[in-house]
């Protein structure tokens, strides 16, 4: 796609993933009232979008119980502050081998597969503006996970979102990502706006560095509408670098726990530091009503 820098910048806040990071910040997020509140700093701070995760109250450990996203739904949406409200959909396709040796069976701890039905339930029964669909599979991390979504899935659960009219956000975490995204889109699974989120810096994807994310941004299509973010100590680096390729800003606990080095942050603070920086950078940051027009969503 043709590079010119965004003058209007939205700001996406992931305010808790579903990561081991609850013992590393007191300042993450965990139950449906904590992430509602955190989702709703972020808007005032200047986040057009958030994008949740839901834990399990007690544990802290990623969920995808649909009472749990109903709670922070109806807490989002019964706020003074309007936001758009963007829901995971990334759960339930987590495969853990054995080991190296002995691959089968599945490790239990941790294996959590579901069929598209199941994995989009909770994003029927909230219908948000947004949900993502984490577009390939990927070996994600250390050990012997595996992330995956493989095309039947994609295509099933795509239709469905859909057909439900809510817009599905593009997680591209490879190029390969984006050729397959490209493909649904020529089929009708998804369709425009498309908006992609360009997942940068996370192993074993494509690595955080400017000739990898320009290769990303020159296989975005001009006609679409595209987020980056980095994880860890380039997190804060990437809001710059994305608004110059022309594209948006996504920060937020889910991809980073520090303002600075050292220093917790907080899901407001971090989106204040991107909207500061994005701003003397001298574009301007839209809220979400205008993302609303930019994306043809429907407001619920």
């Amino acid at each position: 796609m043709p590079l010119s820098m965004n003058r209007d910048v939205f700001i996406t806040c992931a305010v808790t993933g579903s990561g081991d990071t609850v013992s590393k910040s007191g300042h993450l997020p965990i139950t449906p009232k904590q992430i509602a509140e955190s989702a709703i700093d972020a808007a005032k701070a200047g986040a057009a979008v958030v994008h949740c995760h839901v834990r399990d109250p007690e544990t802290g450990a990623a969920s995808r119980r649909n009472d749990l996203y109903k709670e922070v739904t109806d807490r989002i949406r019964s706020a003074e502050v309007d936001v758009v409200l963007n829901l995971t959909a990334g759960m339930g396709g987590d495969l853990i081998f054995g080991n190296v040796e002995s691959p089968l069976p599945l490790n239990p701890k941790g294996t959590d597969m579901a069929g598209a039905t199941e994995r989009v339930s909770h994003v029927a029964e909230c219908l948000p503006e947004i949900c993502t669909l984490d577009c390939g599979t990927m070996n994600f991390n250390l050990g012997d996970y595996v992330m995956t979504n493989t095309p039947s899935m994609l295509r099933a659960m795509g239709k469905m979102m859909t057909d439900l009219g809510v817009r599905p956000e593009i997680e591209a975490f490879d190029t390969g990502h984006l050729w397959f995204a490209k493909q649904l889109a020529e089929e009708g699974v998804i369709e425009d706006p498309v908006l992609v989120q360009l997942c940068m810096g996370i192993p074993w994807g494509a690595p955080d560095d400017l000739n990898t994310f320009m290769a990303m941004v020159n296989n975005v299509p001009s006609s679409w509408t595209f987020s980056a973010f980095s994880i860890g100590r380039n997190a804060m680096a990437y809001p710059a670098a994305s608004v110059l390729a022309g594209g948006n800003v996504r920060v937020g606990l889910e991809d980073n726990l520090y303002i600075g080095k050292g220093q917790l942050a907080t899901n407001a603070q971090l989106v204040e530091k991107a909207a500061t920086l994005v701003e003397n950078m001298g574009a301007r940051i839209i809220g979400p009503e205008e993302v609303r027009k930019k994306l043809k969503l429907t407001k619920r």
